[in-house]
């Protein structure tokens, strides 16, 4: 799994390159989101290029947050295709992360 991150305004910008995030990747990718988490800092995760989420993939982005809150950080997503917002309402993900349909509405929103 390949990923691009950038800082921006004390905004950590995660672009994920990849077609799914599941049970296959999640070790890769909770890997390379953790050195970039820092205490109260907000990550953007833009999952534009994610085709498929599995309910693994769900629980790395959720520990992902848990990290972050912990550290008085906050997470924010964008870019999700219908497949992926589908699973997030399915397992209400929507209901505790921001999300937002670019990256750039996202940084604003931080």
């Amino acid at each position: 799994m390949k990923i691009n991150s950038e800082t921006i305004n004390d905004i950590v910008v995660v672009d994920v390159l990849a077609d799914s995030l599941d049970a296959g990747n999640t070790r890769e990718f909770r890997d390379a989101i953790t050195p970039l988490i820092k205490g109260g800092s907000t990550l953007v995760l833009n999952l534009e290029t994610v085709k498929f989420l599995d309910s693994s993939g769900c629980g790395s982005i959720l520990s992902c947050l848990r990290q972050l809150n912990a550290n008085g950080g906050d997470l924010k997503v964008c870019g999700l295709q219908k497949t992926v917002r589908s699973v997030f309402e399915l397992v209400r993900i929507h209901r505790i992360i921001d999300i937002f349909d670019n990256r750039d509405e996202a940084i604003r929103q931080a």
